[in-house]
């Protein structure tokens, strides 16, 4: 099983959103889960994991990983090529070092060149930015060029930030 994450702020809460799927090339989830919490924290400039990484943990508390191929996050797994960790970093270490993390961000961040691959989906000018942390970069970048969809955004990807942005009330 793979796993993507995604959270969407409102207000105060937070709703975090997970789609699991069987198979790099999966044009549908298998399973979706959710929650929303209150009481989030303000986002804080060089923090961000402080806000998000409770409400993927939470999330993860209610799915059996026991077959977790990987995790795929919206954002970077690390924030320079000494290995600091970003939000997906953060989440690694949480895990023990037991599931991979990718990050799949859609903006570039200068301070990682080594430790960050460009993928390009589609006829998109414009690459996703790939990152890693328990699996090979490189094998990553491929994992995500394999996702379904023909657009820069690989589908289930997509799929997740909807489901995120919809009924938040």
């Amino acid at each position: 099983m793979i796993l993507v994450f995604d959270t969407y702020y409102f207000e105060n809460k937070a709703k975090t959103v997970c789609l699991e799927f069987n198979q790099w090339t999966d044009e549908k989830e298998s399973n979706i889960y959710e929650e929303t919490l209150e009481d989030i924290n303000e986002y804080v400039s060089g923090e961000f994991y402080k806000r998000e990484l409770p409400c993927i943990i939470s999330l993860l508390k209610k799915i059996n990983l026991e077959n977790c191929e990987a995790i795929i996050i919206d954002g970077f797994v690390v924030l320079n090529d000494e290995d600091k960790n970003g939000l997906g970093g953060f989440l690694y270490q949480e895990l023990n070092k037991c599931i991979p993390i990718i990050g799949v961000a859609k903006n570039n961040f200068n301070q990682v060149t080594l430790n960050k691959r460009a993928v390009y989906r589609g006829n998109s000018k414009k690459p996703l930015y790939i990152t890693a942390k328990g699996i090979n970069l490189d094998e990553a970048s491929q994992k995500i060029m394999q996702m379904n969809g023909d657009y820069r955004i690989p589908y289930l990807l997509k799929r997740v930030d909807s489901i995120g942005r919809e009924n938040n009330n």
